[in-house]
C-alpha cells in the first residue's frame, strides 16, 4: 500500500458490497474524508504504528473477553482494528428514530402478551407460537412493569444491503451485551488518534453510562429517595464479567452476586457492612431461567429465591424483566413490521431482512430446496451458533441442517444471504475489505434513548460473514460524523 494508493484506486472493493468508506467509483464517502487524508498524509507506517499503540493501550487497560474454546476458558486481549467506521449523523437521525419505534413496538407486543394478549385474539400473530415458546414464561403473566417497559436495554444488530440500506438482522431483548466494548473502543481511539477527534465533529458515546443509571433509576418503586441499582452477575466466569464490573463501577452502582441478596416479606435487601440495605432496582446479567430458584430452574445456583414474588408485587424492578426475550426469538421478528403497525399505526422506519418461516409448510419447502443459497438460524441460539450459511456450507451440512429442520420446523428461519458492507480493515500491513455489522443500544424506561453510534463488529478473515467476538470476529469503533454543520 502506497501513501496514495487508498483515495487512488489501491484499495481493493468488494464486488456487490456496500464499502463504509470508498463509494463504487473509488472517491472517499464525506464522512470518511478526515481519515482518508490522514492515511495519505502519513502513509501505511504510521497506520500501523498506531495500531500497535492500540493493541498496546488495550492490553495495559486490561479490556478482554473469554473465548469458550475445547471446555477451556481463555481470557483474549479485546480485538480493536485501527480504522474506524463512520455513518453520517442525518442517515443516522433516521436510524436512531427507527430503533425507538421499534422497541417501544415491542415492549407493548410483551405487555400485551403477559396481560390481555389483544394480538394473539386479532390474529395478528399465531398463538401457538408465542405460547409454545420457551421464552414465553407463565410466571410473568398479569405482570406490568413500570411504564409497559419489559426489555429496558436492547441491542439491535444491523446491517446493509448492497445498496447500503440498513436492514434489522434481529434484536436482542434478554441479556444484550457488548456495550462496554462500544465505550472502551472509544477511550482508546481518542488516546492514539487525538488529532482527528480535534479535526472532526465526532458524536460521543460517552455519555452511555449516565444514561443507563439514568434509566434504570426512573424503574425505581420508591418515589423521591436516590434508588439503590444492583448489577447482577453470575461471577467471575461469565464470558461477560468484564462488561458487569466496567458498567457498575462507570454507574457507580453495586456489583453484586446472588448470595449477596435475598428476599424478605417480598422485599429484596442487599447485604452491606453497614446491616441490610433494600434494592429498588436490579439491572440482572443472568439468563431468566437461573434468576430465582423457587419460579423457574430449582437447581439454580445463580438466582435469588423469591426474586419473581417481590417483581411481581411491584417492590423491585428488574432490567429486563424476565420474559422479554418472549419478543426476540428470531421467528417473532418476522412479525415485527406487524406489531410495529398493529400498536403504533405506523410503518416501520428500518425493514427487516426477508425472512422465511420453517413452521410454514410451503416457506418450508422453499429452504429445504435452497439451503445452498440461504442462511439458516435456529430461532433462540445467540453468539452466531447452530448457523448455517448456505453458499459457504458442505454438502454434509446442509442435509444435516435439513434433517434438523424436519424435526424441528418452528425452531428454524431462513434469510438471503446478505452481501454485508464491508470497510477497510488493517490486515498484516495492508488495507483490505471485510465484511461488518453494528450493534447500536437502545434504553427504555420513563424515556426512550439510543446511542449515537453502537459496535461495529467486523469479520477479520477474508470473505467471511461471521463477526461474533467468540468465532475470531474483531471490532471499529463507530463515529457519527456530524454532516449538517
Amino acid at each position: 500500500m502506497s501513501s496514495t494508493s487508498f483515495t487512488q484506486g489501491g484499495y481493493p472493493l468488494t464486488d456487490g458490497c456496500f464499502d463504509e468508506l470508498v463509494s463504487a467509483n473509488g472517491s472517499i464517502r464525506r464522512p470518511a474524508v478526515a481519515i482518508a487524508r490522514f492515511i495519505d498524509k502519513h502513509g501505511p507506517s504510521e497506520l500501523i504504528r498506531r495500531q500497535s499503540l492500540i493493541n498496546q493501550t488495550i492490553s495495559d487497560m486490561g479490556v478482554c473477553f473469554t473465548l469458550y474454546a475445547d471446555g477451556d476458558n481463555i481470557d483474549r486481549a479485546w480485538p480493536l482494528d485501527v480504522m474506524p467506521r463512520t455513518i453520517p449523523s442525518s442517515e443516522w437521525q433516521l436510524t436512531s428514530d427507527g430503533l425507538k419505534q421499534r422497541l417501544h413496538a415491542l415492549n407493548l407486543f410483551i405487555d400485551d402478551l403477559y396481560n390481555d394478549q389483544k394480538i394473539l385474539k386479532d390474529g395478528i400473530v399465531p398463538s401457538e407460537l408465542v405460547l409454545q415458546s420457551r421464552n414465553y414464561l407463565r410466571a410473568c403473566q398479569g405482570v406490568s412493569p413500570r411504564y409497559k417497559a419489559w426489555a429496558n436495554i436492547c441491542g439491535t444488530d444491523l446491517v446493509r444491503d448492497g445498496s447500503g440500506k440498513f436492514l434489522v438482522l434481529e434484536d436482542n431483548l434478554r441479556v444484550p451485551s457488548g456495550v462496554s466494548y462500544m465505550l472502551e473502543n472509544r477511550t482508546v481511539m481518542k488516546r492514539v488518534f487525538p488529532e482527528l477527534f480535534a479535526d472532526s465533529t465526532i458524536f460521543p458515546v460517552d455519555d452511555y453510562p449516565h444514561q443507563l443509571w439514568k434509566m434504570l433509576a426512573s424503574l425505581s418503586p420508591r418515589e423521591g429517595d436516590v434508588p439503590c441499582i444492583v448489577l447482577l452477575t453470575p461471577g467471575i466466569y461469565n464470558s461477560a464479567y468484564f462488561e458487569h464490573t466496567f458498567l457498575a463501577q462507570q454507574m457507580g452502582i453495586e456489583l453484586a452476586e446472588n448470595h449477596d441478596m435475598y428476599v424478605e416479606d417480598d422485599v429484596v435487601w442487599l447485604k452491606t457492612l453497614r446491616g441490610k440495605r433494600r434494592v429498588d432496582v436490579i439491572y440482572r446479567r443472568v439468563d431468566d431461567v437461573f434468576i430465582d430458584p423457587q419460579a423457574f430452574r430449582p437447581d439454580s445456583v445463580l438466582g435469588i429465591p423469591g426474586l419473581i414474588k417481590a417483581w411481581a408485587k411491584g417492590n423491585v424492578s428488574i432490567a429486563n424483566a424476565p420474559g422479554s426475550g418472549v419478543a426476540d426469538d428470531k421467528v417473532v421478528y418476522a412479525y415485527v413490521p406487524a406489531i410495529i403497525d398493529y400498536y403504533l399505526g405506523e410503518q416501520p422506519l428500518i425493514d427487516n431482512v426477508e425472512t422465511f418461516l420453517c413452521l410454514d409448510p410451503k416457506q418450508k419447502s422453499y429452504v429445504l430446496a435452497n439451503l445452498d443459497k440461504l442462511v439458516v438460524k435456529p430461532a433462540n441460539e445467540s453468539g452466531g451458533y447452530g448457523i448455517l450459511i448456505g453458499p459457504r456450507s458442505t454438502l454434509a451440512e446442509q442435509q444435516e441442517m435439513a434433517a434438523a429442520i424436519e424435526a424441528n420446523p418452528r425452531n428454524f428461519i431462513a434469510q438471503p444471504t446478505l452481501n454485508l458492507s464491508t470497510a477497510p480493515t488493517l490486515c498484516g500491513e495492508v488495507l483490505e475489505p471485510r465484511h461488518l455489522d453494528l450493534r447500536p443500544f437502545i434504553l427504555q424506561g420513563e424515556e426512550l434513548y439510543c446511542t449515537t453510534g453502537g459496535l461495529s463488529r467486523v469479520a477479520l478473515t477474508k470473505g467471511s460473514l461471521v463477526v461474533n467476538s467468540s468465532q475470531g470476529g474483531g471490532s471499529k469503533d463507530t463515529w457519527i460524523i456530524n454532516d449538517e454543520v
